[in-house]
Formats: C-alpha cells, sequence, structure tokens
C-alpha cells in the first residue's frame, strides 16, 4: 500500500516550576512536564504516529527512557531521527494533524510558532500541520492541571 495512516498519544505529568515544551517550543507557564527526555508531549505523539504509520513500532523502541543518552533531549532531535528512519523506508509526509488536551495556558497564541518549528524540524510545509487544542472542562488529570496529553494522527505516502 502506498498510502498509510498512523496514531499517535502521549500523556506527562505536569509539575510547578518546571520548564514545559510543547511543540518543539518553550511556553512561558508556572508548570512544566515532566519526563526523561524534555517531555514535549506533542512531538511524542508525533513520533510514535509516523513510526506507527511506517510499522516501525514506536518511541519507546528507538528513545528508551532509560538509556542516557536520552535523558533531558531536546525532543526535535528524536522528531528528526524519526523523520530519518521514515524517509529510508521511502516515505513523505502528507499531513499532520493534531490534538493538545490543558486546561492552562491557551495554546492558541503559540500554534503559529509550534507550526513553524515543527515544519522546519521536519521539512515540511507549516499547512501540512494541523494544531488544534481543547480542555478537559476541569475533568481528570487534565482538568485538575496534573498532565497534558497530545493525539496526532498522520498521513504518509511511499515516494
Amino acid at each position: 500500500m502506498s498510502v498509510r495512516i498512523g496514531f499517535g498519544f502521549d500523556v506527562h505529568q505536569l509539575k510547578e516550576n518546571t520548564d514545559f515544551w510543547l511543540g518543539g517550543i518553550h511556553l512561558d507557564h508556572t508548570k512544566g512536564a515532566v519526563g526523561h527526555s524534555d517531555a514535549d508531549v506533542l512531538i511524542h505523539a508525533i513520533c510514535d504516529a509516523l513510526l506507527g504509520a511506517a510499522n516501525l513500532g514506536d518511541i519507546g523502541i528507538h528513545f528508551p527512557d532509560t538509556s542516557s543518552e536520552f535523558k533531558n533531549i531536546d525532543s526535535k532531535l528524536l522528531l528528526k531521527r524519526v523523520m530519518k528512519l521514515i524517509t529510508e523506508e521511502g516515505y513523505t509526509i502528507g499531513n499532520i494533524d493534531t490534538t493538545l488536551c490543558l486546561e492552562k495556558p491557551k495554546i492558541k497564541p503559540y500554534i503559529p510558532e509550534m507550526k513553524k518549528t515543527l515544519a522546519a524540524t521536519l521539512g515540511i510545509s507549516e499547512n501540512q500541520i494541523s494544531i488544534k487544542a481543547t480542555t478537559n472542562e476541569q475533568m481528570g488529570y487534565v482538568g485538575r492541571e496534573e498532565g497534558v496529553c497530545a493525539y496526532a494522527v498522520v498521513l504518509i505516502e511511499k515516494k
């Protein structure tokens, strides 16, 4: 099959006085995501969607959280490696559609910079990337601002 889809999901705990990286950019917020890397849930979900679409496993297989090589790594570097993997398999990205789930901060002002950063990292056009955000209506871990999660769907095509 020449066209394939992939789905990705990621979640990270939020903690006070921690840097918040999302979509490859730093957000000015009182809380940030905690993880082995920079905990960028949006990039991690995109990585998983791309890897899944190409049947290459998941982010944990390629970048295990038990490896010191990936401790505090910039997730844009992981995304570049994933792009290299799918390119080596003969795939290009058709489009990426994502949704972020968090109560605060409001994401709309950050979306243009996120799209620009992700497009540059992947070597694709900004109009191939959709970023949406929603709250969890103050329910669950997202609603209590204990965590953040992201969903991504991608379309890849054989060159």
